[in-house]
């Protein structure tokens, strides 16, 4: 694993699925429930290539691999919200992100999720979770909040309009205007933790620092040309917070 450097963080962004509940599980779970009834199943290959993308991005993706079956686009959705919502109430907290988040919160350090999920599916998997979720104070970014007119990840946008919108910083907008150095220097004081590439692509474009924390498979899949975390872990439980300017957690 990468080594973290010494760099003075004001703020973190926090993925949701795959980084701090394990949602992942339910992802692949539900949809091989689904493709088996075609006798089908969805790899691991192809199951890399869907996380961080929007929604029905992913499922054309996945669908895409399997054109011989008769599984249009929108009872593939359906089947898979229906399964999901059965699910989302029994997820857990990932490893870390308890102690993390409520290290964060002691010291007021400004925190927001933004999350690739739509709102209704956030609601339903962190609705047993306020332990640490309503610590967020509302200040969740969902893909589907139609104020913000969003890309998608890898695009920058969520994170930049979280820290603009719910944070308050001066960081600009992701498309269209120009960046002041007042704004590239906000960006840079920000901290995003992910666990897919192109969430960890969309921190790095959004000019933040990138805490990347993958599913130990996705370490072998080649990702030449694209960006690169600064720093890479295994869990949540290996940040070390004074290594980016953050309170140690024995304060």
């Amino acid at each position: 694993m990468s080594s973290a450097p010494t760099r003075r963080v004001e703020y973190v962004l926090f993925d949701l699925d795959g980084l701090m509940i394990d949602s992942e599980k339910v992802y692949t779970d539900v949809t091989n429930d689904i493709l088996g009834q075609y006798g089908r199943e969805m790899t691991w290959q192809i199951k890399a290539g869907c996380m961080g993308k929007p929604e029905r991005e992913a499922a054309n993706y996945l669908l895409s691999f399997f054109p011989d079956i008769d599984l249009p686009l929108e009872s593939y959705l359906h089947q898979r919200n229906v399964l999901q919502d059965q699910r989302w109430p029994t997820v857990p907290l990932l490893p870390g992100v308890r102690k993390l988040v409520l290290h964060l919160k002691k010291h007021n350090i400004p925190i927001a999720v933004a999350t690739g999920s739509r709102r209704r599916n956030y609601e339903f998997k962190t609705g047993h979770l306020g332990e640490v979720f309503d610590l967020f104070d509302g200040k969740i970014v969902c893909a589907d909040d139609k104020q913000w007119d969003l890309k998608g990840k890898p695009d920058p946008d969520i994170f930049l309009t979280a820290a603009r919108e719910l944070l308050g910083r001066d960081v600009g907008h992701p498309r269209g205007h120009a960046v002041t150095p007042v704004q590239l220097e906000q960006r840079s004081r920000g901290l995003v933790f992910e666990d897919a590439i192109p969430g960890m692509q969309a921190g790095k474009r959004a000019g933040m620092s990138v805490i990347w924390v993958p599913d130990y498979q996705l370490l072998n899949v080649p990702y030449d040309g694209i960006e690169r975390p600064d720093e890479t872990l295994k869990s949540l439980e290996d940040f070390i917070p004074e290594n980016w300017g953050l309170p140690p957690y024995y304060t």
